[in-house]
């Protein structure tokens, strides 16, 4: 009896995990950007020689727009301005959705 219930318990499991891994976008590295959209780097960035590079998690539609972006590491100020400018990012059409990291870095003039 005690069986029964592991190996469906077991199959319950399975079915929910499979439920989760299709749920959950996919992530494809290898999603082409058509348009890119320089960042503006922050004029009191540049007064205060703040640099750095900016993580940011890209969320793509199967057309390619951008649907959702967040700044995942670097400066505030930075990823604020790198987030807007990925907003802006065309990327080559999918089949799918999909989710990409983009660093984007930010020199202040020497």
């Amino acid at each position: 009896m005690t069986s029964g219930i592991d190996n469906q318990l077991r199959k319950g499991l399975l079915v929910l995990l499979t439920l989760v891994c299709l749920s959950l976008p996919s992530v494809a590295e290898e999603r082409k950007v058509q348009k890119r959209v320089q960042p503006v780097y922050p004029e009191l960035a540049k007064r205060m020689r703040i640099g750095g590079v900016v993580r940011i998690s890209v969320t793509i539609a199967p057309d390619g727009s951008v649907t959702e972006v967040k700044g995942v590491s670097g400066n505030k100020m930075l990823s604020v301005a790198a987030e807007d400018a990925v907003k802006k990012w065309k990327f080559v059409a999918s089949d799918t959705q999909s989710t990409v990291t983009i660093d984007i870095n930010f020199e202040p003039d020497n």
